[in-house]
């Protein structure tokens, strides 16, 4: 799914009011009507809610939200940040269908102009955020910061209408207080979704957000030139590859992977698991004299190849056999193994996939990144990116540098994460939608490793091999969460998960 930024979100809903054709007023409706489709769902009739309103069409949203949570025997308050003269034509619609409530019953209506108008707000209360949309570019103003302030420290629960009031969608301001940014449990955001949702640093003010669909015109969604998209099922289900009835080991590939150390050999052993059950017909690993045992015994479907030293890996095998490469989970960084790696690099004439151990080298090496081929492959976590790429100030600007670093080197980098970041040589940027916290965990990141060399020795390319790695490790992490929870989850239990998450796939098609 594309991931619009915000002057395409607006353009989207002006060529929807014209080509659907629909009112501008009825795709408000539209809205509404899916917010509180949810709401209802989640909202028991002891709730009081609380809703507050600003002037423009997301404040027109919440006055039609509160207008059908009324109409449904909710007891409802309204608070508009604005007289009806100030409001856009939508919204001011809304409040005059609204007032008509007030004929049927409903009496909390209330205009905010003073901080002493702000109402008292119960823990029990539910609040809902309709004062800001999408387009906000500039801090609140004064009263509208209190206002928020007042929210916040409520304790009641927030659920905000497409984006938190205050919240920035296409990227940061350093002059914004944090105070100035709604705090949602639950963001209720209209498809597509908003790029600031997926970087860590805004989870305290996005919560849980749930995407709805409220029917913007697919033409314009198809046509609309973006650098940002949401991975999702069904794409990643077509990119399967159906295997033959007569194919046999040899048709999918033969992966090589230089993984593990003296006292990290489960590094290798994770690594080796995870890109056999992804399915490539082939495996070795090379290992050090002191890791054989453990390798045979734990990985018996693995070949090996043993290097000559006990403890590290110092010299690369021939490599015309393999298919794919991945190499860096456990090696550790000694000169030894740094030297092995530069001539794997000088050797290699295709794609490689670095990882671990791998990038912390060459974050010490950077003249060495010259010389690794077009569409390598990139898996560091935060740390490992930031001794890489360098430092940024905040989140959006490590993207831009993620980008920036893969258009440079031709190459892609998987950022893992919450939302796994995939750039590609051309600076585009695919976030995953699977996955959880209980993947936080040691050897996850082998496990990923592995399965990205399995896709990749099949034939697979270095962009589906990155984008259905990243997806299936953690879709196999989710059915692990539902069996283990998320604080007994561990590295083994995604790779024991791979095959019901190929499985799941497959079923979408």
């Amino acid at each position: 799914m594309k991931i619009l930024p915000t002057s395409l979100v607006r353009e989207a809903d002006a060529y929807t009011v014209i080509n659907e054709p629909i009112n501008d007023i009825d795709l408000m409706e539209r809205a509404a009507s899916a917010c509180f489709s949810w709401l209802k769902d989640h909202i028991t009739f002891d709730h009081k809610i609380r809703v507050f309103c600003g002037s423009g069409n997301n404040g027109g949203d919440g006055l039609a939200i509160a207008r059908m949570m009324f109409g449904a025997g909710f007891s409802v308050n309204v608070y508009t940040l604005s007289s009806p003269e100030k409001m856009s034509p939508s919204c001011k619609a809304n409040f005059q269908r609204l007032q008509e409530c007030q004929k049927s019953g409903m009496q909390n209506f209330k205009m905010l102009e003073h901080p002493s108008d702000l109402p008292e707000i119960a823990v029990t209360d539910v609040v809902i955020d309709a004062i800001f949309g999408s387009g906000l570019s500039r801090p609140s103003e004064v009263f509208t910061a209190t206002v928020i302030q007042h929210i916040n420290s409520s304790g009641a629960r927030v659920v905000a209408i497409d984006v938190p009031s205050g919240l920035f969608c296409d990227g940061t301001s350093q002059t914004i207080s944090l105070h100035q940014i709604i705090q949602a449990d639950f963001t209720l955001t209209f498809a597509p979704p908003k790029l600031a949702f997926f970087f860590p640093e805004n989870d305290p003010f996005v919560g849980n957000w749930q995407l709805l669909d409220i029917g913007l015109h697919q033409n314009f969604i198809d046509t609309a030139e973006v650098q940002n998209f949401m991975l999702e099922e069904w794409d990643m289900a077509t990119l399967l590859k159906k295997r033959n009835k007569f194919a046999h080991k040899g048709v999918f590939g033969h992966a090589l992977l230089i993984a593990g150390s003296t006292g990290k050999m489960g590094a290798a052993v994770l690594s080796a698991k995870a890109c056999l059950r992804s399915g490539a017909g082939l495996v070795t690993v090379v290992s050090p004299g002191s890791g054989v045992d453990i390798m045979q015994t734990a990985v018996p479907e693995a070949m090996l190849v043993v290097d000559p030293d006990k403890d590290q890996f110092t010299d690369p095998p021939e490599i015309s056999a393999f298919s794919a490469i991945a190499i860096g989970p456990g090696i550790g960084t000694s000169p030894k193994t740094a030297n092995a790696l530069k001539l794997l690099i000088q050797q290699a004439p295709f794609a490689m996939i670095f990882d671990a151990d791998a990038i912390n080298i060459l974050a010490e090496n950077k003249t060495w990144l010259g010389f690794i081929a077009k569409e390598c492959i990139f898996t560091p976590h935060s740390k490992e990116f930031e001794r890489l790429v360098g430092r940024s100030s905040n989140n959006f600007e490590r993207n831009q540098m993620q980008r920036d670093f893969s258009f440079r080197y031709q190459c892609y980098v998987v950022l893992k994460g919450a939302h796994t970041a995939i750039t590609t040589p051309e600076g585009l940027c695919y976030f995953n939608t699977t996955g959880n916290s209980g993947m936080a965990t040691g050897g996850s990141g082998d496990v990923l490793t592995g399965i990205i060399a399995g896709l990749l020795a099949q034939g697979y390319s270095s962009f589906e091999s990155c984008i259905l790695g990243v997806y299936i490790h953690g879709l196999a992490g989710d059915f692990a969460a539902k069996e283990q929870g998320f604080e007994s989850l561990i590295a083994g239990d995604i790779i024991n998960h791979l095959g019901k998450s190929f499985q799941s796939l497959y079923g979408k098609l």
